[in-house]
């Protein structure tokens, strides 16, 4: 016979099993390569809270917002010996970057460590001080690849940036190992691929932020259609990416979302093409892209600007025709 102790505890209620979390849809927005140097510089020192201009408005929608950030975060250190284009800001810039409505940024690129070693201890000191969310660098591999985690109206979003785009010299002194800082490189594609199949253990939507493609080629690689289709058999639900300096296509392929090149963005190119640019913008539920939209945009004194009227129908119209020879489609 049970004991009134054991009587009273059977009697009572057993609580309810946790209610699931209800997903709901949510949007992201992605933007290109972003740096401080030139006109951005002056910006940046004369006002970090609208060093971004107008395009805040545009950035600050999303539920989610995710840029490359292409620039050592140093004030000292010594250039990438040879490297004929060497970026750094100071760390006025993640003010600079919160202030426009991003959330989170990939320094996965080959501009990353262009202050080598030294560049690189004050930019994770400089992450760690300002705790804004960085990914595809870290102080070993561990960390380089670790995905930004964040959950978005009940969806669990892993972000993971790496750089398929490094100079041959510095292959081996910027890619993180286990024993040593740097970057998350693609070309370690096994270990990339690693990253992406562990976030989609314990995530709804997987996104990788890569740095790749050719210079000024506005059509997708053999390589980087290769790496997509990798990823996306990996569990990579958004596959997007930068470095081409000029815009690429972006679509549906295979239930994933794949985008080949977002241009510059906040960027002191802005010739006849490099100076076309926007802010992707997609509307997801946990594995499934339900909405993309463009917001075209062009540079001008480093910054962009939103288009309006007949020239942001025409950036419409260009940036569709762009997924021409990107062997995508224009709906899921």
């Amino acid at each position: 016979m049970p004991s009134p102790v054991e009587q009273e505890a059977s009697a009572s209620p057993s609580k309810p099993p946790p209610a699931k979390p209800v997903r709901r849809p949510y949007t992201i927005s992605f933007a290109g390569d972003v740096h401080f140097e030139g006109v951005l510089r002056g910006r940046l020192d004369s006002n970090p809270r609208t060093a971004l201009g107008p395009i805040a408005s545009v950035l600050s929608k999303a539920d989610l917002t995710a840029l490359n950030l292409e620039t050592a975060i140093t004030t000292g250190g010594t250039p990438a010996p040879g490297k004929q284009y060497t970026f750094r800001a100071p760390a006025s810039a993640f003010t600079a970057l919160k202030a426009a409505g991003v959330d989170v940024v990939t320094m996965a690129n080959n501009h990353g460590m262009d202050y080598m070693e030294s560049g690189l201890r004050d930019t994770l000191g400089a992450i760690k001080q300002s705790k804004f969310p960085v990914v595809g660098i870290g102080k070993d591999e561990a960390a380089a690849y670790r995905p930004y985690r964040v959950t978005v109206k009940g969806n669990r979003v892993s972000l993971i940036g790496a750089t398929q785009v490094l100079d041959d010299e510095f292959v081996q002194a910027w890619t993180a190992t286990a024993g040593k800082g740097g970057l998350a490189s693609a070309k370690n594609e096994p270990r990339l691929v690693q990253a992406v199949r562990q976030a989609r253990k314990n995530s709804d939507t997987v996104i990788v932020f890569l740095h790749w493609g050719t210079e000024l080629a506005a059509c997708p690689t053999s390589v980087q259609r290769s790496l997509a289709d990798e990823l996306q058999a990996a569990g990579a639900d958004v596959i997007v990416g930068s470095h081409a300096h000029v815009l690429l296509g972006g679509g549906y392929h295979d239930g994933a979302y794949v985008h080949y090149g977002l241009g510059n963005f906040a960027f002191y190119n802005s010739g006849p093409e490099t100076g076309k640019t926007g802010v992707l913008t997609l509307t997801i539920n946990g594995r499934k892209v339900l909405k993309d939209q463009w917001t075209p945009a062009r540079i001008s004194g480093g910054i962009p600007i939103p288009e309006t009227g007949a020239a942001k129908q025409r950036g419409i119209a260009n940036y569709r025709n762009l997924r021409g020879c990107a062997g995508l489609d224009a709906r899921p």
